[in-house]
């Protein structure tokens, strides 16, 4: 009897352990498609809701940004001009954690048509972007993401 109420107890806590994670991947998840979201609609207004104050961006051409209002600034220059009426979406999106409150997601995504400011016109290019969130209270927050463009292979 002792060792089946002790099994019990063992699979309740396994249960409980388990969803954890489910959640907290759910809510990464939520923060990633946010920025998705503000990133088609051309409109970081809500940054605040799933960005940290110190966030950091390094873009495709290797440009790196530091903190939420100099990242913004230039957002909202590139969604402006050459990013204006593009969209990003997502195509796959995994995450993983590399503590209880610190996650990494990564996201191959793909955008449509644009001309970047060196003149080269990018048709159906994929994307592969690393997020790092933290998490800050209850809510996950991205503090840093990189962009890179996926080169197809030599030959194709």
């Amino acid at each position: 009897m002792k060792a089946l109420i002790t099994g019990i107890v063992l699979l309740a806590v396994s249960m409980a352990t388990s969803a954890q994670p489910s959640n907290a991947e759910a809510a990464v998840r939520q923060t990633v498609q946010a920025f998705y979201a503000a990133f088609n609609a051309h409109g970081f207004d809500h940054a605040a809701d799933f960005t940290t104050d110190d966030w950091n961006h390094i873009n495709p051409y290797g440009g790196r940004t530091h903190g939420r209002a100099q990242v913004l600034k230039e957002l909202h220059q590139v969604h402006g001009s050459f990013l204006k009426g593009v969209s990003d979406n997502i195509e796959q999106l995994d995450v993983r954690f590399a503590g209880k409150d610190a996650a990494v997601a990564t996201v191959t995504s793909r955008m449509s048509t644009f001309t970047s400011p060196d003149g080269i016109r990018h048709v159906n290019e994929q994307h592969i972007r690393t997020f790092v969130l933290a998490k800050r209270g209850t809510r996950w927050l991205i503090m840093q993401d990189q962009n890179t463009v996926v080169a197809a292979p030599p030959g194709q």
